[in-house]
C-alpha cells in the first residue's frame, strides 16, 4: 500500500477540487480536453462512466505520474440524459422538465495509477425529488447564472438546493463525486489516505 497525499484532478470543477481538498490532499488541476458527445447506445449511467474514463485518459497523456481522478455527472430523467445546459433557454427548459418529478443523478469516476496503468470506475446513483417549481422561480434561478455549469440545470450545493424536495442515497453524489466510494476506490487500488500524515498539506 502507498500513502496517498497528491493526486491529479482532470476537471475545471470547482465542486470536486474543494471535496478532494477536503480530504487533505494535494491536488493539481489538468482539465481534460475530452469533448462529451451524446451517445445514444449508452444508458445515463454507462454513458457517465464512459465521459469520466475518456477525460481520466486524455490527461494521461499530458501528465506525471501522479494517480489521476475524473468525474462525470448526470441527470436521468426517464433514462432521458441531461447533461449541462446549452443556454438560459435549454436551463429553464431542463428545470421545467424535473419540476415536481423524481430523477436520478449518476456520478461516476475513474482513478488512475499510471504507473501501473491501472484503472478503477464506479458510478453512484442517488434519486432526487424536486418541488413543482413555478415560471418566477424558474426564472430566477436561470437568471442566477448557477444553472449553467451543472448536469441538469442545478447544484444541490448551491441555491439549487431550494428546489429539492428530498434525496434518497449520497448528497456528494448529487454534488458530483461520491467522496466515500472514492476514498474505498483509493483503498483497492492500493492507496491508503491518512488524515493525520496530510493534515498539513492543506493550509
Amino acid at each position: 500500500m502507498k500513502d496517498l497525499t497528491r493526486i491529479i484532478l482532470a476537471s475545471a470543477s470547482p465542486r470536486r477540487l474543494e471535496l478532494l481538498r477536503s480530504l487533505r490532499l494535494e491536488v493539481d488541476v489538468i482539465p481534460s480536453r475530452y469533448r462529451e458527445p451524446s451517445i445514444d447506445r449508452f444508458t445515463p449511467s454507462e454513458l457517465a462512466s464512459v465521459h469520466a474514463r475518456e477525460k481520466a485518459l486524455e490527461v494521461r497523456l499530458r501528465a506525471d505520474h501522479a494517480p489521476i481522478v475524473a468525474a462525470d455527472t448526470i441527470v436521468d430523467l426517464d433514462g432521458t440524459a441531461l447533461g449541462k445546459p446549452r443556454d438560459a433557454a435549454d436551463a429553464a427548459r431542463m428545470l421545467g422538465l424535473l419540476s415536481g418529478r423524481e430523477h436520478i443523478v449518476h456520478s461516476a469516476f475513474a482513478l488512475m495509477d499510471s504507473t501501473r496503468d491501472a484503472i478503477f470506475e464506479h458510478c453512484e446513483s442517488t434519486r432526487v425529488t424536486f418541488f413543482k417549481l413555478g415560471d418566477r422561480e424558474i426564472a430566477d434561478y436561470v437568471e442566477s447564472g448557477e444553472p449553467m455549469d451543472k448536469a441538469g440545470a442545478y447544484g444541490i450545493q448551491g441555491f439549487g438546493a431550494t428546489l429539492v424536495e428530498r434525496i434518497d442515497g449520497d448528497f456528494y453524489t448529487v454534488m458530483g463525486f461520491p467522496l466515500a466510494h472514492f476514498v474505498r476506490a483509493s483503498r483497492r487500488m492500493g492507496f491508503l489516505l491518512h488524515p493525520a500524515k496530510n493534515a498539513d498539506i492543506i493550509k
